[in-house]
């Protein structure tokens, strides 16, 4: 009945631009806006408070529902998931507020993750990673927890940019507003891009990207379904990332 309803409440809004269903259809997903502002960060700055990341994402939330397409094969709750981050995290990265001593890590991090892999081949681990950054394996793993829990690092924020510094964002693979054969062409490539450097991935962190990026599942609900700890999580998730950053800018040339 309320699969009913909500189908009912969309075709109100996007045949008939009916704004009572699209205020509707907002108060329905509200509840994406409450969880995905306590999954995209654990610390939060001084200068901001939890109602500063739920206003940013209200906004995503209300550009999901305007620029979603009911004929695409997505579930709109990921399509709103991956706006109402994006839209949290623009607005902390706005605000400047990560230490630069952690945005060197993160690039230090970034450039052994590429060198190591072209060094060896294949995706390196992390006995390996510790040795070549001179630290124990203990030292890296908490490194890469402190590194995911205090910095704005997100799928959404890697994936490559275009002409006249144009990037794309992760919810442009999910969803896209046009029907041009060009445009289509374009947002095919890039699935397929993004598909094929998620696959290169070693499978643990290809799990903890699938659960948290597409299923929603938060840090704590990933390590209960895959029977490890919340850092240890942290610590998979913020590989993957790392690695997906070096896959995706060696293959920037796809979209010059």
């Amino acid at each position: 009945m309320v699969t009913n309803e909500i189908s009912m409440q969309w075709i109100r809004f996007k045949n008939y631009q009916d704004a009572n269903a699209r205020g509707w259809l907002i108060a329905h997903y509200a509840y994406l806006v409450k969880i995905t502002a306590g999954r995209v960060i654990s610390n939060l700055p001084p200068s901001l408070e939890r109602e500063d990341l739920v206003s940013a994402g209200i906004v995503g939330l209300i550009k999901a529902v305007e620029q979603f397409d009911t004929t695409r094969q997505v579930k709109f709750e990921t399509y709103a998931i991956a706006l109402i981050r994006g839209a949290i995290l623009e607005m902390l990265r706005e605000d400047d507020w990560v230490p630069r001593s952690i945005r060197e890590r993160v690039r230090n991090l970034n450039r052994t993750f590429q060198s190591m892999e072209r060094k060896l081949g294949r995706p390196a681990t992390e006995d390996e990673m510790a040795e070549e950054m001179g630290i124990t394996s203990e030292e890296f793993n908490k490194l890469l927890i402190e590194t995911g829990r205090t910095s704005l690092l997100s799928l959404e924020d890697v994936l490559v940019g275009g002409e006249g510094g144009e990037k794309l964002q992760l919810v442009d693979v999910l969803c896209d507003e046009s029907n041009q054969p060009n445009v289509d062409a374009e947002l095919n490539e890039r699935k397929r891009m993004l598909t094929r450097s998620i696959e290169r991935l070693p499978e643990r962190e290809r799990l903890v990207v699938s659960l948290y990026y597409y299923e929603g599942l938060t840090f704590k609900e990933i390590g209960k379904t895959l029977t490890i700890s919340e850092s240890r999580v942290y610590q998979l998730h913020t590989q993957a990332v790392l690695r997906l950053q070096g896959y995706l800018q060696r293959d920037a040339e796809l979209f010059r």
